[in-house]
């Protein structure tokens, strides 16, 4: 019994083909199926296993019914088991592709008469497949030419122009979602509980001594009252953590020290002070302000 494919292509294209099937079968949202439903690891395990068992079996069985032949017939089935395996018509297309010397024609036969220091040229055809992508080069030629040349489709600026705004767009939309790049223009207030516990941290770690642990101010000023020295707002906060307060008496820049994210973080979580009660709080200092006020 003659199998056009060794076990070691059979089995994972089997495998993986079961695997495709069991994926596309399974609803298990944005996850493989495989880390979604553990179990199917199982499943897919006993596949393998029983593949492996159906290779074993058919060579047992090839190997019983060899050795009941006689010695006449082992030979003609070992001749006919090591003929190179061939699909006719794929075959076919690899010769028309590089081509086939004509019967009966040696090298000795379509030798040149030119001879480059004892390096003499064949007169060989060009290869079919060489001829063929002449051939869609020069057609590919004329539809470009006609389609840009003549019918003026689009310039390669517009090209150009048009690939711009689409990355653009999607820097811009993965900015949205990619806190570690967020900056004074498309910094928001986050409101999500575990956003506001690690602003908390990062308060009480690096704020406290000038502003309190309740926000009420000390060297620095109240953060609980409704007045901004520096505008008040996610924006104008986070701002002024990142770049410092007023030259020689605000407080530093923590841009070095602090990521994006983490700056968005404790500018929500400063935000949500306001209206709080702290134990001591400091005199209000600077204006009061308000989302509709102009950012200064």
């Amino acid at each position: 019994m003659k199998r056009f494919t060794p076990w070691w292509i059979r089995i994972p294209v089997v495998f993986f083909a079961i695997v495709g099937l069991m994926e596309y079968s399974i609803d298990s949202g944005d996850q493989p199926a495989f880390i979604a439903f553990p179990i199917t690891l199982l499943f897919l395990g006993l596949i393998l296993l029983v593949l492996i068992a159906i290779e074993l079996i058919l060579d047992a069985v090839e190997n019983v019914l060899f050795q009941g032949l006689s010695v006449e017939a082992k030979e003609r089935y070992l001749a006919e088991k090591n003929k190179p395996i061939r699909i006719a018509w794929l075959h076919k297309i690899w010769i028309a592709l590089i081509g086939k010397k004509a019967e009966g024609i040696t090298d000795e036969a379509i030798i040149l008469d030119h001879d480059y220091d004892g390096i003499k040229e064949l007169d060989n055809n060009l290869p079919p497949w060489w001829i063929y992508l002449f051939y869609a080069t020069a057609l590919f030629a004329v539809v470009y030419l006609v389609r840009f040349d003549v019918f003026k489709d689009y310039t390669q600026d517009e090209e150009y122009e048009q690939e711009v705004a689409v990355a653009l767009a999607a820097i811009e939309a993965y900015k949205k979602t990619a806190k570690d790049l967020v900056d004074i223009n498309t910094v928001t207030l986050l409101t999500e509980s575990s956003d506001l516990s690690s602003g908390k941290n990062i308060f009480e770690s690096n704020c406290v001594a000038c502003h309190m642990a309740d926000g009420g101010g000390g060297i620095g000023p109240n953060l609980t009252d409704q007045h901004w020295i520096l505008g008040g707002g996610i924006k104008n906060v986070f701002r002024t953590i990142s770049e410092g307060g007023r030259d020689g008496k605000g407080m530093i820049a923590w841009k070095q020290s602090l990521k994006p994210v983490e700056m968005a973080q404790v500018a929500s979580y400063v935000i949500s002070l306001g209206g709080t009660t702290p134990a001591q709080p400091k005199p209000a200092e600077g204006e009061v302000w308000s989302e509709e006020a102009p950012q200064e």
